[in-house]
């Protein structure tokens, strides 16, 4: 029986507009994401689906609820304690690949794995594994400007698994990328699952990249609904 790496329950956030008018973007979702799974979400621009991914992450706070990761109730933890979590236990693709442009492909990969503590070297051996698990070992010296807008995603995935996190979470990740480079993309994803274990949760439009989830669901009206 599959273990569950995130679990949530009765998110809660809500917005408000310049006319301090009241948006309940997220009114009570729960779920939960299973290791060695791809799950994904979708729903219409606005649902709120990309507000929900970064509160499962820890990128954002929820108004109320429970967000555990690996049975860490990550909605409890200060600051510190919930950067240091996140950079331990989490990798994030988002649409836009983020990667610092001075640095090439293996140093970008290798700033999680430093920031963790582990020495320049072996980061950097490290970064080079995994440059090559995404298949781009030949490219570990290009700066993001030198690499297509498929090779710098993939230089993210990368940088997402440097520490070895048991969940990806992924924003749109083939929204800026052709249909050549998606298919890519969504190959590396069921081997990182296959290969690796690794659970990942995915929200995106893209009805390919749709087909991979084990698990589907639609977010609407501030609720999230269960399609598979």
């Amino acid at each position: 029986m599959l273990n569950p790496i995130v679990e949530a329950q009765e998110i809660r956030k809500t917005f408000y507009n310049g006319e301090k008018q009241k948006l309940e973007i997220l009114k009570g979702v729960s779920l939960a994401v299973f290791e060695s799974e791809i799950t994904v979400i979708i729903g219409a621009s606005g649902a709120g689906k990309s507000t929900l991914l970064h509160i499962l992450s820890g990128l954002d706070n929820a108004d109320s609820g429970i967000v555990k990761i690996k049975e860490t109730e990550i909605t409890k933890l200060n600051d510190e304690k919930l950067s240091s979590f996140r950079n331990k236990n989490i990798g994030f693709v988002f649409q836009f690949h983020h990667l610092l442009p001075e640095f090439d492909a293996r140093e970008n990969v290798a700033l999680p794995l430093m920031i963790n503590g582990l020495s320049h070297s072996k980061a950097i051996q490290r970064a080079e594994e995994l440059l090559s698990v995404v298949g781009l070992n030949d490219r570990a010296n290009h700066k993001p400007a030198e690499l297509s807008g498929g090779e710098q995603q993939r230089v993210a995935v990368a940088r997402a698994l440097a520490n070895n996190p048991p969940i990806i979470f992924a924003d749109e990740p083939t929204g800026n990328l052709d249909s050549q480079n998606s298919e890519l993309l969504h190959k590396l994803f069921v081997d990182l699952k296959q290969k690796l274990g690794i659970a990942l949760l995915i929200v995106t439009h893209n009805p390919e990249l749709v087909k991979l989830g084990e698990k589907i669901f639609e977010m609407k009206d501030g609720l999230i609904h269960k399609k598979k």
